[in-house]
Parts: C-alpha cells; sequence; structure tokens
C-alpha cells in the first residue's frame, strides 16, 4: 500500500487508505472517490467478500484488484466477482499508472 500510494500522490491522485476490508467498506460508502483499488489478501475479510458487500450496498465506482493471485483463471474470478480491473503484484511501478487509466477514465 504504501509503494503504491506514492506512486498515486507523486502523480496527483489523492489516496484514502484503507489498512483492512470492513474499513475499506466503510470509506466507500463514505469517501468522494473515483477508483477502489482493492487487495484479496486483507487480515479481516476477503477481497472477493469486500467486492460483493460493495456491489450489494450499490458502490459503482471501478473497483481493480491488486493481488499476487496470479494462476489461470484468477483474473476471470476476479472480474467475475464484480472487479473492473486487475494488477498483479508485485507491481510495476513504471506501469501501474497506466494499467489504472486503462480501467478509469478520470
Amino acid at each position: 500500500m504504501e509503494l503504491i500510494s506514492f506512486i498515486l500522490r507523486a502523480n496527483n491522485i489523492d489516496v484514502i487508505p484503507a489498512f483492512d476490508g470492513l474499513t475499506g467498506l466503510a470509506s466507500a460508502k463514505q469517501c468522494e472517490y473515483d477508483f477502489i483499488l482493492l487487495d484479496i489478501q486483507l487480515p479481516d475479510i476477503s477481497g472477493f467478500e469486500v467486492i460483493k458487500r460493495m456491489r450489494a450496498q450499490g458502490v459503482n465506482k471501478p473497483v481493480i484488484a491488486v493481488t499476487s493471485y496470479a494462476m489461470c483463471g484468477d483474473r476471470q474470478l476476479l472480474l467475475a466477482s464484480g472487479c473492473d480491473g486487475y494488477i498483479e503484484k508485485p507491481i510495476n511501478p513504471e506501469l501501474i499508472i497506466s494499467q489504472i487509466m486503462q480501467v478509469v477514465k478520470i
């Protein structure tokens, strides 16, 4: 999260960090934002559960999974779960902004 936050801020993108799924859900309902970067492996609930709850609560902003899940079929599973995009870890600092912009039109 620190590296991605640094890169986003360096590109004049404000960051509202959440360190677990439940905090992220609360922020998604309360904060103004253009997109969400969602780690799938969280300390409290899974990213799959977060996206399920977000979509059930009417959160329609773009959600991009950021995950080390890189096995065959993981990308399709995440997209089918409600994510709009998928970025594999380890992230490439030189490409992450363009990867986000492929999904988010801001």
